[in-house]
């Protein structure tokens, strides 16, 4: 798997789209955010994608368009990191550099359109129908072409994104400003440790040891850019992890509850029932009779 610098990916000044195939065992574990933005098909492997103040599941099929500077990690599940398994990751991605087109983008009357929508496109979207068939089409074939073949073929999937009524918005909460390297790399170590350690009991404490702040300076800097508490956004992610034991095993629900972090069973029954609207007994009914996804 080819390897992205901390909170930034390489960059060519003269690049305007770039194909890269991530394979592997796991994907990139690092929060990150770059400049350009990103258009990523995943193939292989699932897990938790985090971006912006949003955290849900991704899993093969599943297609997701990041405007500039949205900090992400796709953050797959443990086993993928277990040293035995012989589980892979497959995700094709697409990176878009506007700059890397010049004045051309404001100066060339062809381009207006495109640059309005981009100025009025921000967060993470799920991209879905018959808009994503065209354009995992597209990807599959991506890394045969060149040229001015893989210039046309770059503004044609902007332009059925550009058009699609079916761009999901995942964000609730858009940052106003982008996250400085130091503030990433902050949030980078205590997503990392929530995600690794949830199913563990987890002090306010210990999270604000990792980011080296006080408790109370941790508490306003998670709120600011995630639009949560530390106490809901650990609740979500023992809610998800629970979703996908739910589906894929044959546990007790008490049994997944304790697995997933959970002291006290009412209280995962509450929390999954208002995260997911339903309760654990009902979610894990509706999957088995209907084959849903549940990310």
């Amino acid at each position: 798997m080819k390897k992205i610098i901390s909170f930034q990916i390489p960059k060519s000044n003269k690049e305007f789209v770039r194909f890269q195939i991530d394979s592997g065992r796991h994907f990139y574990d690092k929060l990150h955010q770059h400049p350009q933005w990103q258009l990523t098909l995943i193939l292989e492997g699932k897990g938790q994608l985090m971006v912006g103040d949003y955290l849900g599941r991704f899993g093969p099929g599943d297609m997701f368009l990041f405007s500039s500077n949205m900090p992400h990690v796709f953050r797959s599940d443990p086993e993928y990191f277990e040293p035995e398994s012989e589980k892979q990751s497959l995700g094709y991605t697409l990176f878009f550099d506007f700059e890397a087109l010049g004045k051309s983008m404001v100066e060339v009357e062809e381009f207006v359109g495109l640059q309005h929508w981009l100025s009025q496109t921000k967060g993470c979207f799920s991209v879905l129908g018959k808009e994503q068939k065209k354009i995992r089409g597209e990807l599959m074939q991506f890394s045969e072409i060149q040229g001015l073949d893989k210039m046309l073929t770059a503004l044609g999937i902007l332009k059925n994104l550009q058009v699609s009524d079916e761009l999901h918005l995942l964000n609730h909460l858009i940052p106003q400003r982008d996250y400085t390297e130091t503030e990433g790399k902050r949030m980078g170590q205590v997503m990392s440790f929530i995600l690794t350690q949830s199913q563990n009991a987890i002090s306010l404490n210990e999270v604000a040891a990792v980011a080296h702040l006080s408790k109370e300076a941790f508490c306003r800097f998670f709120k600011e850019r995630t639009g949560k508490t530390f106490t809901e956004f650990l609740a979500q992610v023992r809610v998800h992890q629970a979703c996908q034991l739910l589906q894929d095993s044959e546990m007790p629900i008490s049994q997944i509850a304790y697995q997933c972090g959970f002291q006290n069973l009412s209280y995962f029954n509450r929390a999954f029932k208002k995260i997911q609207g339903e309760s654990p007994k009902e979610f894990r009914g509706r999957v088995a009779k209907l084959g849903t996804k549940m990310y």
